[in-house]
């Protein structure tokens, strides 16, 4: 059967249904606000020493990859001097 004709009979409507997750469930989604308190304390931090921090305050094994979305959603770059313009 048709994946449409699924969709048609299931909803009554063709609109897409949603995508992922919905955002803000992952592992240091409760730990948000202590994230930045650090890096406003510290800002001078590699994403290797946040996430060791991590595991060792909070009891959060995460990938540095998982501290660096976090940092990217949170609107911060890992850029030390903004670009000349």
């Amino acid at each position: 059967m048709n994946d449409l004709v699924k969709l048609w009979r299931d909803t009554g409507s063709l609109a897409a249904r949603p995508q992922g997750n919905g955002g803000g469930y992952g592992k240091l989604a409760d730990v948000i606000g202590g994230i930045e308190a650090r890096i406003a304390n510290k800002g001078e931090i590699t994403l290797d020493e946040l996430a060791a921090e991590l595991a060792q305050t909070h009891g959060i094994a995460v990938h540095r990859a998982t501290v660096w979305r976090t940092l990217r959603n949170l609107g911060l770059t890992h850029k030390k001097r903004p670009s000349a313009a």
